[in-house]
């Protein structure tokens, strides 16, 4: 999907590698709502998600800017969804 006109909330200072990762992230949080997910796919895209940004502040910044900009897309509902769940696809709907 991803046709949507809006901007990822990202760091200048990241390098290449870190934007990518940060953008394979959100792209999995937007196919979570838009057409469902693998949920070992949004863990593996978490976990290199928090190499790039291990701050829990810095997570949650991240979190609302991004769900701000895409009318409700949850970055930490995605995540929780998935290890709630131990197998399967995630597809869920904005609150």
């Amino acid at each position: 999907m991803h046709d949507k006109n809006y901007s990822y909330p990202l760091d200048p200072s990241w390098s290449t590698a870190e934007i990518e990762t940060v953008i394979a992230m959100f792209r999995a949080v937007e196919d979570a709502y838009e057409v469902g997910i693998n949920r070992q796919q949004v863990m593996d895209c978490y976990r290199k998600f928090k190499m790039v940004v291990s701050a829990k502040s810095e997570e949650k910044r991240l979190g609302r800017e991004f769900a701000k900009a895409t009318g409700g897309y949850q970055l930490y509902d995605v995540v929780k969804a998935a290890r709630e769940q131990k197998a399967g696809q995630i597809k869920l709907s904005i609150k």
